[in-house]
């Protein structure tokens, strides 16, 4: 039995996290910087853990206004305690409705600089004690795996890649996918190659993309389970 993930960002306050809980197989739990309040956070880790749904840590830069999409220029070590306050205070609230932080991943702006950027990259790992790190290929994920942590490589269904496997920016043609069939598709030729689909939550047809993708992936032979 082949087995893949399908993940999803939840708690931003823009899609419906429950429809998305009952699709999914792990969330990415916004953790107060870029999204979400404590109340969205509990609810949405009591939910998770009602239906088996792994929890992760999405941590970001401090940047609500942004929504997390801004790159930074955040000392390694403030950003080290502002991705540990993140991460503590999910796993306190997580910890409270009967769920565990499984693992961390990066948000936005935070996820495509810490790729390249190392000193970004560590702050992350520090600040997130040894939890396993979901991502693609590039710094973060290459020096977690350097000090034994665990990685997960995931793919994005919904969005355009360039010719170097980088997303392409949002700004670009092409960047955002909207045609649940064509998204769908893709997951499937993805899960071929990653540990887990990747269906973002922060547009108006994030569940029936996700329910699309689940279906799709069914129907194609793999088993869905949450990471960990």
């Amino acid at each position: 039995m082949r087995h893949v993930d399908l993940n999803a960002d939840l708690g931003e306050e823009v899609t419906d996290d429950a429809a998305l809980l009952a699709v999914v197989t792990s969330a990415n739990v916004a953790c107060g910087y870029h999204a979400g309040t404590p109340a969205i956070m509990r609810a949405v880790c009591a939910e998770a853990a009602a239906r088996g749904v792994t929890v992760g840590a999405q941590v970001s830069y401090a940047d609500r206004a942004g929504f997390g999409r801004v790159a930074l220029d955040v000392r390694r070590a403030v950003l080290r305690e502002q991705v540990a306050d993140q991460v503590g205070t999910l796993s306190v609230i997580a910890g409270e409705e009967g769920a565990v932080v499984r693992y961390v991943k990066p948000h936005g702006a935070l996820y495509h600089r810490t790729m390249d950027d190392e000193e970004q990259a560590l702050a992350v790992l520090e600040g997130s004690r040894d939890l396993p790190v979901l991502g693609m290929p590039g710094r973060l994920l290459e020096l977690a795996a350097e000090r034994g942590r665990r990685v997960w490589h995931e793919g994005f269904p919904d969005r355009g890649y360039a010719d170097d496997g980088r997303l392409l920016p949002r700004d670009r043609p092409g960047a955002v996918l909207t045609d649940g069939a064509r998204i769908a598709e893709r997951a499937v030729g993805l899960a071929e190659r990653v540990d887990s689909v990747c269906v973002h939550g922060d547009h108006p047809g994030a569940v029936d993309h996700a329910r699309a993708v689940r279906r799709a992936l069914l129907a194609a032979g793999w088993a869905l389970q949450g990471l960990g």
